[in-house]
């Protein structure tokens, strides 16, 4: 005989506010998610969004220390042609000519690193606090910023800290695995590129890149939800993968004002590079991470205020009417 399991409600998180009062006269009144909005926001914030960037360091600064480690490791040089060890062998002793020519084509050589053991233990022990991290530093912005998309009084290192405090446990695994995804997808993209040359492998080049865009949109929501709802892990990417379609427009836009911010940052450094003006290099550190996850929280949180957020809160209020 089958059993009807009741469904569990969706449960919004209840924030514990200390400053409750506080931030409620702070609260905005005009809270409609259009383009004006965004930059008046971004002026009001500007040096919250600043210091939430010094707190959010630790999440990219890892990938930047492993990257300058593998690339100042000291390089071997090896042929990349079978002949050149025969030709470099005639060429000693008996240079000619054509030796020379035959050298010249075939004695092509690339640099392969060598990492002393400390390199790996660097490398490894970078990689660890990524893992243990991820997701809680990214709980933490996630939340910082839903207040400020919300137009609530935001207070940076308090919250930040809060939500990591109430999203312990499930903030970690949900971390571990976005992580996880990013650097599968990160490993295909370059694997399939470099052994490309038939249809097969080409055509997974591309699949590849399109569910990496595909993920890039479902990121702008996950953290978003987590901080919001009580969601299992599970129904929190399908609800994104959701909102990616839903959200399509807005979506876009966001990516679109990465993309800008981005091009901007990477224009400066070209511009004042060869000048040796250090400026635009060092400037991103004290913005980009904060200025780009407040673009994504702005474009998804409406989204999912219209969708799962509002049909709650109006069927909360039927039901409280029906109960008077």
């Amino acid at each position: 005989m089958a059993v009807n399991k009741q469904r569990k409600p969706l449960r919004l998180l209840n924030p514990f506010r200390w400053d409750r009062e506080a931030r409620q006269d702070a609260k905005e009144e005009d809270t409609k998610p259009t383009l004006k909005r965004f930059f008046v926001l971004l002026y009001r914030r500007f040096w919250k969004l600043i210091s939430l960037n010094l707190i959010m360091l630790p999440t990219v600064l890892p990938f930047l220390f492993i990257f300058l480690i593998l690339l100042g490791a000291k390089q071997t040089p090896t042929e990349t042609e079978p002949a050149f060890s025969v030709l470099f062998g005639i060429h000693r002793i008996s240079a000619t000519p054509l030796s020379s020519l035959l050298l010249d084509l075939f004695g092509s050589q690339t640099g392969i690193p060598v990492y002393s053991p400390w390199n790996y233990i660097l490398i490894g022990a970078l990689a660890l606090f990524l893992l243990v991290t991820f997701g809680w530093q990214n709980v933490g912005a996630a939340y910082v910023l839903r207040g400020m998309v919300r137009g609530d009084a935001v207070f940076v290192f308090s919250d930040y800290f809060y939500a990591i405090k109430k999203n312990l446990k499930k903030g970690f695994f949900l971390g571990l695995l976005d992580l996880i995804i990013l650097s599968i997808l990160a490993f295909d993209i370059w694997y399939f590129q470099g052994v490309g040359g038939t249809f097969l492998l080409d055509l997974m080049f591309f699949v590849i890149i399109a569910i990496s865009i595909l993920y890039f949109f479902m990121r702008f929501y996950l953290y978003q939800m987590e901080v919001t709802f009580e969601l299992s892990i599970g129904k929190i990417f399908k609800n994104a993968l959701i909102f990616t379609a839903l959200g399509i427009k807005r979506n876009l836009m966001a990516a679109l004002g990465i993309a800008l911010l981005t091009a901007i940052d990477v224009g400066l450094i070209f511009l004042f590079f060869p000048l040796n003006i250090p400026i635009p290099i060092i400037l991103p550190f004290f913005y980009y991470v904060s200025f780009v996850a407040f673009i994504s929280a702005y474009g998804a949180y409406p989204v999912i205020e219209k969708y799962m957020i509002a049909p709650y809160q109006k069927k909360e209020k039927e039901e409280s009417t029906e109960s008077e």
